[in-house]
């Protein structure tokens, strides 16, 4: 018997052992390099440098520059919020990583920096709100200073730094010869100390919090970072419904990615999945193989599933040469959408097969639904290569229209995450000429946070607790719709070469195994299958030379 509870004992509900922690090994180079943005620092606008053809970030301006986010407060702010939120919209598969890991290091991210800037509002309380004068009139100046720094013209930024030099020169004469005695000049000059005291403070704390930063950007793109620990989605109490929240969303996005509906969204292709490259179709007349006799009926269904079978089979070689790697196949539902659409829908649920189309619905969709409007239904084939950095899907589609057998075999290729979320922090430093050697340089390492760094968080500490004002201020990013943190920032893979040999080859052993599976199932119905043999013959011999294109825009 176990033994019982005493009255009046707690339940240990604090955080301990059972806190979920992610993001440590086993995450792919693609997961592990969009997770590193969360810890980043830096100006946002670096991150539109990442915008495509196709998927386009925007940051919304500051209407105070002291409130502005740098890289990684803004991209952890907008994922959590875009990912997490409650009434959000349907987010787009992110193929080839684990979105639920890089939501967890931007929640861990904003937990650091949240311990960070309540640090902060104590200095700004203890060192400012006594001496608000001299806070505001030192947050003045270098507001000021930051504006025209950031003007186009040279001259201002050196009359922002003048500026600045001008108002330490000026306390100085205060503190010397102040014009009021007695308790208000005492208080006058502790105005213009107290608060560079404070400065000093939240230097340290700015210093410490951004070097611990910095270690977990720099560990996730080696492949050793510390893993992300939430929390937050720990329950404290019976009654702490904000963690239970936070836990059934972050399941929520878990079931969303194991989706099999995708869209298609003209030039831009299947999202989620890169744009179609490649394109190659089997169409004939189904006519008996005994001209006395008829065929046994069958449908697009029977030949779907004799793929299926055989793709799942693709790894196995007749020789001991390596070959390919084991596929994920996966019946997807592709339903249209607008080219300009912000938004997609997709089926709901609460069990395990939420989000998903199975079934005698997905057998409907593939029997029936060949011609108008409505879903169509295709048979994948996704390979993940280069630890996450490509995704390559093939996708079989099996139609009948009046006596003609079309299978068609398509291409898409999704390339590596943008290069700019492969960079490193870098040290701070500066280069000086030697006093006696003037030919000569020393190098300097200048500490990790500037003196303006430490003034914006100061600044920005206390607001940080009421986001939405502080977006309102300060400005965010805006992320693409319809959102998915893959397709987003994904570069073209064609300029690797090796990546894009992957591609093409993967193409050929594919459309073979479709197409004998096929004849398979023709022959065991009694189909003459001469045609469809000759033309599958042909197929094999030009998808030996497959050219990328764009076959996805049609210039008609």
């Amino acid at each position: 018997m176990g033994a019982a509870v005493a009255a009046g004992d707690a339940i240990d509900f604090s955080p301990g052992a059972q806190i979920p922690v992610s993001g440590g090994a086993g995450g792919t180079a693609a997961t592990q390099a969009l997770a590193s943005a969360a810890y980043r620092d830096g100006p946002v606008d670096q991150l539109l440098k990442a915008n495509s053809d196709w998927a386009t970030s925007e940051v919304k301006k500051p209407r105070i520059s002291l409130f502005e986010p740098d890289f990684g407060e803004a991209f952890s702010r907008a994922v959590q919020q875009r990912m997490l939120a409650s009434g959000r919209k349907p987010l787009i598969q992110s193929f080839g990583l684990e979105p639920q890991v890089i939501v967890e290091h931007c929640l861990a991210a904003s937990r650091i920096r949240k311990q960070r800037d309540s640090r902060l509002t104590v200095i700004m309380v203890v060192f400012g709100l006594l001496f608000l004068p001299g806070v505001l009139l030192w947050l003045g100046v270098f507001q000021l200073r930051r504006s025209l720094a950031g003007a186009q013209d040279k001259r201002a930024g050196i009359l922002g730094t003048v500026l600045l030099a001008a108002l330490g020169v000026i306390a100085v004469i205060f503190m010397i010869k102040m014009p009021v005695d007695g308790f208000w000049g005492i208080y006058l000059r502790a105005m213009l100390i107290v608060p560079l005291i404070g400065g000093y403070a939240a230097k340290i704390t700015c210093e410490r919090t951004a070097k611990d930063l910095r270690e977990r950007w720099n560990g996730l793109l080696d492949g050793s970072g510390i893993a992300a620990k939430i929390p937050e989605a720990v329950p404290r109490d019976p009654g702490h419904s904000t963690a239970e929240q936070l836990r059934q969303n972050l399941e929520r996005l878990s079931a969303e990615q194991r989706s099999n509906v995708v869209f298609y969204a003209g030039p831009k292709g299947i999202l989620g999945m890169g744009t179609r490259w490649g394109s190659w179709q089997l169409a004939e007349e189904i006519v008996p193989a005994d001209p006395g006799k008829g065929i046994n009926p069958f449908r697009s269904w029977d030949i779907v599933r004799a793929a299926h079978d055989q793709l799942k089979l693709l790894e196995r070689t007749p020789i001991n040469a390596g070959g390919l790697t084991a596929p994920h196949v996966e019946h997807w539902v592709v339903s249209p959408i607008g080219e300009g659409a912000g938004s997609v829908s997709r089926p709901g649920g609460t069990g395990g097969d939420s989000y998903q189309v199975r079934g005698s619905q997905l057998q409907d969709i593939c029997d029936k639904q060949h011609f108008g409007s409505g879903d169509r239904h295709y048979l994948g084939v996704q390979f993940t290569l280069w630890d996450g950095q490509l995704v390559i899907t093939l996708l079989i589609n099996v139609t009948v229209l009046h006596k003609t057998l079309r299978i068609e075999v398509t291409g898409h290729a999704l390339g590596p995450t943008h290069p700019l979320f492969n960079d490193r922090p870098k040290k701070r430093t500066k280069t000086v000429k030697k006093a006696v050697k003037f030919w000569e340089t020393r190098e300097f390492t200048l500490p990790v946070v500037p003196v303006k760094e430490v003034v914006r968080l100061a600044a920005r500490a206390p607001l940080t607790w009421y986001p939405p004002l502080l977006e309102h201020w300060g400005g965010k990013l805006v992320l693409p719709e319809p959102f998915g943190l893959r397709h987003a920032w994904a570069d073209k893979p064609w300029r690797h070469r090796f990546m894009a040999d992957d591609a093409m080859r993967a193409a050929t052993p594919v459309l073979r195994v479709v197409h004998e599976a096929a004849l398979g199932v023709l022959a065991d119905h009694g189909v003459s299958t001469e045609r469809f043999g000759n033309r599958a013959t042909f197929l094999s011999g030009a998808v030996q030379d497959p050219t990328p294109r764009q076959a996805d825009v049609y210039n008609a």
